[in-house]
């Protein structure tokens, strides 16, 4: 994101941003696993407060952008869905968070 001359061009920077990431609940998702490094499926609906239907939609999308990983196994002949942040979705969330920051020390 580079610098802008006013205010104006600089609200216009916002079309740099990552709009995966940057939709709430995805938001929510990735920030969990960026702190918590990996979760179950049951914890993170839990946490985030989406039905099944929904995480599992917003899940979807990160997977195909590689920015989740989603492993299935079954602990004590009972199946459990287990997440986690690529690589990519890590620096993913990085530049995010860097875009967001500079976006917002640099308000008028």
């Amino acid at each position: 994101m580079k610098k802008a001359d006013n205010p104006t061009d600089q609200v216009k920077l916002l079309g740099d941003i990552d709009r995966l990431v940057h939709e709430p609940a995805r938001l929510m998702i990735m920030a969990y696993l960026y702190v918590i490094e990996s979760a179950d499926f049951v914890f993170m609906m839990r946490q985030t407060g989406l039905s099944k239907g929904n995480l599992s939609s917003h899940l979807s999308k990160l997977e195909a952008a590689g920015y989740v990983i989603i492993q299935k196994e079954f602990v004590k002949k009972i199946p459990r869905t287990f997440l986690s942040l690529s690589s990519k979705g890590r620096e993913a969330f990085d530049n995010y968070q860097n875009q967001m920051k500079q976006f917002l020390t640099e308000l008028p």
